[in-house]
């Protein structure tokens, strides 16, 4: 793995949010490095999603910080705020994609409508450069409903990269799909990250590959993150339900 110096490309601090009486993110503190590949884990309804969409700003904190580089992204006004969103990618669980539209027009979706490209060749010529990129090349012309989920899910991700960010979200990025596919979602992962040098946030209930493809690691546990460091850390740390989670995970790959 990269040792990563320097200042951390996404902070939060103190981090908070609540739905009615229910206590979903307790005082984040996260300081994630520029350039590396970052795994966020935990239990399903911990509110993993919730703190993505919160850096991302789609979410408002009651309390708390959060900054890209040395914006922070909490204070700014709405105008402020949606420009800045720019320099995020998200790849959505589902891959969100618009089943009205092809796969051409779906990956030029943002380049209308959030960069404001009118300039059909120059939109042309991103499209096919960005499905040769993720090896899916000439099928600009398909329909959604004619596409595996694995072809789906990189799709999803290539929208999500026209757009050149900074910082590439993926919110399970491997659900639905059997091992293999789930491999080559996590080899693209992989390749976003050392051939485009892009920061990468995600979040899986995927240990083993969290641990293989991982620079850092978080666990979020009731609102809080009860284990944050290396893979190395991670296998060491001794809070209980991270330690059954990595027990758990582990012992399936044995049977």
């Amino acid at each position: 793995m990269i040792d990563h110096t320097g200042l951390p490309i996404i902070r939060t601090e103190r981090l908070q949010k609540r739905f009615g009486s229910q206590i979903i993110l307790d005082g984040i503190d996260l300081s994630i490095p520029d350039k590396c590949i970052y795994t966020l884990v935990g239990q399903s309804g911990t509110g993993k999603s919730v703190l993505l969409k919160t850096i991302l700003g789609m979410i408002k904190p009651d309390a708390g910080k959060v900054w890209l580089h040395d914006s922070e992204l909490t204070t700014m006004k709405h105008a402020e705020l949606i420009a800045t969103r720019k320099r995020f990618g998200y790849a959505f669980q589902y891959s969100a994609l618009f089943d009205s539209m092809d796969v051409g027009e779906n990956i030029a979706f943002p380049l209308r409508e959030v960069l404001g490209i009118t300039d059909k060749k120059v939109i042309t010529q991103k499209v096919s450069r960005m499905l040769e990129w993720i090896e899916l090349p000439g099928i600009e012309k398909k329909r959604i409903d004619e596409l595996s989920g694995g072809m789906k899910k990189r799709i999803g991700v290539a929208r999500a990269l026209v757009m050149q960010p900074e910082v590439l979200f993926f919110d399970e990025p491997t659900t639905g799909l059997d091992p293999v596919l789930s491999e080559t979602i996590h080899n693209l992962v992989i390749r976003v990250h050392k051939e485009l040098g892009i920061t990468c946030m995600l979040i899986t209930h995927d240990i083993p590959a969290a641990f293989k493809m991982s620079d850092r690691i978080a666990f979020l546990d009731k609102g809080k993150i009860v284990a944050e460091g290396t893979p190395q850390d991670i296998a060491a740390s001794e809070h209980e339900m991270v330690r059954d989670f990595i027990r758990i995970a582990f012992n399936k790959l044995e049977v």
